[in-house]
């Protein structure tokens, strides 16, 4: 455990304690030395853990937010691309029906509603990922200690969009794939 006492005049001792030795058994110890060296000055100390804790306390803070402003983010795109979905299915219900009257099967109409949004979010990864490759780069030039991106990361990313995409599309046009075109074209 390292103990970090402070002095008047700005600098600091660095104290290694013991594997095994109890800091509450320790500073007193510690502190009949250095009053008896140096007794003008005060025995302020704090512990290297906790001045960690410290100094990363608003990168943690920015962390949770990042994470729940993601969450409702992801939230409201989903609400969004259903809505979207079901626009244009009620748009193309017609013409789902006079496919399916042609002999079209329920994963040909699938895959038709869903490959303008897969266009989209391919277009929409192609945009981002530069993007966010160069602020998170140049967020993290300002620790002198740092990691660096892997494109796993924008890769995973990616792959979790496209099948959430294609999850919320499906579902929302299961509904007219499976509908009877009779009465879709009933009203023509």
């Amino acid at each position: 455990m390292m103990v970090l006492l402070e002095k008047n005049f700005g600098g600091f001792y660095v104290l290694r304690l013991k594997d095994g030795v109890s800091p509450q058994k320790a500073l007193p110890v510690v502190e009949s030395v250095f009053k008896k060296y140096d007794p003008e000055h005060p025995f302020d100390y704090s512990f290297v853990d906790q001045q960690f804790s410290r100094k990363f306390a608003t990168e943690d803070l920015i962390g949770r937010l990042t994470n729940l402003f993601a969450g409702l983010a992801i939230f409201i795109c989903c609400l969004g691309l259903s809505g979207l979905t079901s626009f244009t299915i009620e748009k193309r219900f017609k013409e789902i029906g006079i496919r399916k009257v042609l002999g079209a099967s329920v994963q040909q109409v699938l895959f038709l509603i869903s490959k303008e949004f897969l266009f989209l979010v391919l277009l929409a990864a192609l945009i981002s990922i530069p993007v966010t490759w160069w602020i998170l780069h140049n967020w993290l030039e300002n620790y002198e200690y740092r990691i660096t991106i892997s494109i796993w990361l924008f890769a995973g990313s990616c792959l979790g969009v496209l099948l959430l995409t294609l999850v919320i599309v499906w579902l929302m046009s299961l509904k007219a794939a499976l509908a009877n075109p009779v009465k879709n074209l009933r009203t023509e």
